[in-house]
């Protein structure tokens, strides 16, 4: 396999070099500057795999998920079994979770989007809202703690320098999608302001499938002083999203738009308000010492009719983040030593109620009588040192060590009788270290190294017994990190590769066993290995003065295994991983011209995925053609207008989204391991942007 991947990338950059020297190009590629490290450092200098997603890559999809974005990039999986119903996995890190994405932090500006026991969600986040990503893959980002997966830095838009402006943009399409933006911004030499509301709603493919999401954004820069700068973030969304929750094989085939019989009746869904607060501040104190800090709070207030019971729960945190640079020279070479730490306290309740829609056909969800309510406090303290030197001119080594310790308590708030044992409970001193080096081979082509150690702690309903105990012998995943890995830019500049082999080592292998309906149980059930290739490549065949053409390919073979897994008395050790693909394949055009007419194609090809453990029942590997078109044209110099119009699923394949792994069956239905895929569907919108 590895010997074919590397042949038909030789075709094929032999074939692009010869076409492009129709057209002899100066222009470099421009050089990216990474944010989300304490350290900043560009794209090129760093001594492990990161991807980075631009506004432009943004807008090449439909602007309401992120899904077809990160499936583009090598390592990451992104399935989507509804607008709500998501699973990132890393290098097939987190593929065995039950519903949402684990193991993996995510942040926004720098205040978490991964809840305190682990959870991370970021479908909420309105896309336009979204200026950047950055996506260390690996336990590479020492300074984020708990990231076995990777972790997701978010960054929110700003206004461009000196410019004010007004915005509204409408983008409608099949079943039912509308979706409508307001945004304006403020920007001079002090002060950068920038706000959006979006309104998205959906009647959805598959029945029981509507959903309705609208979100705010706030975010602004105060220049204080000459070395001072203070910034905000709020951000609120409202979102009832009804959930046709997964199908079995048979209905995939012939019925893909059912929703499960239970959660129809019920006409389940979920519903929460949730509001995201962040107030940072750096300052300079000289050309040596700089310091930065932030504050962060998140509320969320949430109801859920399921068909098996009602949940309402909320949950609040607040928490700190702060780090101090010393930047210096050393024998006449860059030397940057930054150290802080994050600290997190989350307050999460929930009640239990029982669901009566049985009992009155037709009408949906009715609330019950109370049977459970659980009060639960989590807190985290992570604190990290970091430091970066160029050794030689060439050679530049990034070390890191960071600390980590998290804690749980439970309370039952429904039976005050019941004590909860074992309460409060952590896991201990959890140390990450890693090591990397990246070494300058010419201008513009580096090769790197990294050794790391990472770890994900379990989720609280993951460490608690079926008597509501917390499992005490439960140990956090402990994941050691090998890679190896090239980038370089050739041919002038017009050609940029990135070619990256890892080993991720993984002990202490949580498995969650499903005991009922909405219960799991933790175990460490042994030890897995993570083996990849990754690779991308990104050429210019055509950059002429009013027209560019520019192909790219991107990909990820796979060998995820069982090292040793028993479960339940079963050797599932030497079998595949279970939820990830084999390997996953990226094509796409870009096409533009000077007079504002884009062209953007995508070609998704995503491998079998195994769908339980004992490795006899595989999804089926399908194709995905993307395709958008956009004009953007300019009316009496202030109006900058656009048009666009695309199609996704081009070919209308017939596919699962999304699969729940290991999923099982009730009496004599069979087991429910699928979330079929949208089929053909159109969208077109426009915008007008008022420039004051």
């Amino acid at each position: 396999m590895f010997k074919i991947i590397f042949v038909n990338l030789a075709f094929f950059i032999s074939i692009i070099s010869v076409f492009g020297q129709v057209k002899k190009d100066t222009i470099a590629l421009e050089a990216i500057t990474l944010k989300g490290s304490p350290i900043k450092q560009q794209l090129q200098n760093a001594a492990s795999s990161i991807a980075v997603i631009t506004t432009a890559d943004i807008n090449k999809s439909d602007g309401t998920v992120l899904t077809p974005i990160f499936n583009k990039i090598p390592g990451v999986t992104m399935q989507q079994g509804a607008l709500n119903t998501n699973r990132i996995t890393i290098r097939g890190i987190g593929a065995r979770s039950q519903y949402g994405t684990n193991k993996i932090k995510a942040y926004f500006d720098g205040i978490p989007l991964t809840s305190g026991e682990g959870e991370t969600t970021i479908e909420d986040i309105d896309v336009a809202s979204i200026e950047k990503i950055e996506i260390t893959k690996g336990p590479n980002a020492t300074s984020f703690g708990s990231g076995l997966g990777g972790v997701i830095q978010l960054f929110s838009k700003e206004t461009a320098l000196a410019e004010s402006f007004g915005k509204a943009s409408t983008t409608f399409g099949s079943f039912g999608l509308l979706q409508q933006r307001l945004s304006a911004g403020f920007s001079d030499t002090k002060t950068n302001l920038y706000a959006s509301y979006n309104d998205l709603e959906t009647d959805g493919f598959r029945a029981n499938s509507e959903y309705k999401r609208k979100s705010f954004t706030l975010h602004g820069k105060q220049k204080v002083n000459e070395n001072g700068n203070l910034s905000f973030l709020g951000t609120f969304t409202r979102l009832k999203a009804f959930i046709p929750s997964s199908i079995n094989e048979t209905d995939l085939n012939n019925n893909p738009e059912k929703a499960a019989i239970t959660w129809q009746a019920a006409q389940g869904f979920e519903s929460y308000d949730k509001v995201m607060l962040g107030l940072g501040y750096d300052h300079r104190f000289s050309d040596k010492w700089s310091f930065k800090a932030s504050v962060f709070s998140n509320y969320k207030d949430a109801y859920e009719p399921r068909p098996f019971d009602i949940l309402e729960d909320n949950s609040s945190e607040i928490g700190f983040r702060s780090n101090v640079n010393y930047a210096t020279q050393l024998f006449s070479l860059p030397f940057e030593l930054s150290f802080g730490t994050e600290l997190l306290k989350e307050n999460y309740e929930f009640s239990l109620f029982k669901n009566l829609y049985q009992s009155q056909p037709g009408k949906g969800s009715t609330k019950g009588e109370e049977f459970s309510a659980i009060e639960q406090d989590r807190k985290y303290s992570n604190y990290f040192l970091q430091m970066e030197i160029w050794l030689t001119e060439k050679l530049h080594l990034e070390t890191g060590l960071a600390f980590n310790k998290t804690k749980y308590s439970l309370r039952d708030t429904f039976d005050k009788k019941i004590e909860v044992k074992n309460a409060p409970f952590t896991f201990g001193n959890v140390w990450s270290p890693r090591v990397g080096l990246s070494y300058k081979v010419s201008n513009g082509k580096n090769i790197f190294t990294s050794i790391s150690k990472g770890f994900s702690v379990p989720a609280v309903s993951e460490t608690l017994t079926p008597e509501g105990q917390i499992n005490t012998d439960l140990k956090p995943e402990v994941g050691v990190n090998y890679e190896i890995g090239f980038k370089g830019n050739w041919l002038q500049n017009k050609l940029y590769t990135e070619l990256t082999f890892y080993s991720t080592q993984i002990t202490n292998l949580l498995v969650a066993r499903r005991t009922a309906d909405d219960q799991y149980v933790g175990i460490n059930a042994g030890s897995s290995s993570h083996n990849g290739m990754e690779f991308s490549l990104y050429y210019k065949f055509l950059n002429a003065k009013y027209f560019q053409i520019t192909p790219y390919v991107s990909g990820a073979v796979n060998n995820f295994k069982f090292k040793e897994f028993i479960d339940n008395d079963v050797d599932y050790s030497g079998n595949q991983l279970t939820g990830v693909p084999e390997n996953q394949f990226n094509f796409g055009l870009d096409v533009s011209t000077s007079n504002g007419f884009s062209l953007n194609t995508s070609f998704l090809n995503m491998d079998k995925i195994p769908l339980n453990d004992s490795n006899n029942k595989y999804s089926k590997g399908y194709s995905l053609l993307n395709i958008k078109t956009t004009y953007a044209f300019t009316i009496l110099k202030i109006l900058k207008t656009e048009l666009n119009a695309g199609v996704n699923n081009v070919l209308n394949t017939k596919y699962a989204a999304n699969i729940l792994p290991n999923a099982v069956s009730f009496g004599t239905a069979l087991p429910r391991y699928f979330y079929p895929g949208n089929p053909v569907n159109y969208y077109g919108g426009f915008s007008i942007n008022y420039l004051f």
